[in-house]
């Protein structure tokens, strides 16, 4: 089971940490405010009120068994940016850092954040979708329950015919259109570009390297991902 920290218990990291833990996962939540820790204490896994800019601190945590770590740290730039540097010099394997500015966020990419995203509305539930997926590259909200996902397809799928697939009855998303990359030669160059089969055919065949556009329930997707991620 993968394992998530979030540094800096404000609104967005609060959103993040409470969805992350909500489908199931483990979740570390760090701040240095005490008030903001005993907020989110009994929706995560752990929380614990530290300075995430304390290199020896975070190593004392087990902040190296974490996948991913976010640091959700609001208005300090100076903290966001050293917990940060300090996460990706220790060795952490995937960090997730919100900036409040374009130029926030370029110091953060500069630095080796592995993702800049920049909060908005229900943000914070979206990021943790699409950590908690990573084979799932956007979606839609359509409504709380429902929305529309571009997902990248299983190696399983690929050769297979929608038909084969069924993937209506067996995991309750319709498919809408399949993308996929494909070269052309003009002026002597060839160039890259996406190819969309809108409305596909239940014989069209997946190809290989292709995105399937499908909507459906958040609960459908969650059962997707879970009976295709050892696929």
């Amino acid at each position: 089971m993968q394992q998530f920290a979030v540094i800096g218990i404000g609104r967005f990291g609060f959103s993040v940490a409470k969805s992350l833990a909500e489908q199931g996962y483990q979740v570390l939540a760090i701040d240095t405010r005490e008030a903001c820790v005993d907020e989110i204490a009994d929706h995560v896994t752990q929380a614990i009120q530290l300075d995430a800019t304390d290199e020896k601190t975070l190593r004392a945590v087990g902040i190296l068994d974490m996948d991913v770590v976010v640091v959700a740290i609001g208005v300090n730039k100076e903290a966001s940016i050293m917990t940060t540097l300090i996460l990706k010099e220790i060795g952490v394997k995937q960090v997730v850092a919100k900036a409040i500015s374009p130029l926030h966020g370029k110091v953060l990419k500069r630095i080796g954040a592995s993702r800049v995203v920049y909060p908005e509305g229900d943000m914070g539930e979206r990021l943790a979708r699409s950590l908690a997926s990573p084979s799932i590259l956007d979606n839609l909200e359509l409504s709380s329950e429902y929305g529309i996902f571009e997902i990248i397809t299983p190696e399983s799928f690929i050769g297979k015919t929608l038909g084969d697939l069924n993937i209506r009855a067996t995991f309750g998303l319709n498919v809408i259109a399949i993308k996929n990359q494909v070269s052309h030669l003009e002026d002597k160059k060839f160039t890259t570009g996406d190819q969309i089969n809108i409305s596909p055919l239940a014989d069209d065949k997946i190809p290989p390297g292709s995105v399937l556009v499908v909507v459906g329930s958040n609960e459908s997707i969650q059962r997707f991902r879970k009976k295709t991620k050892s696929k």
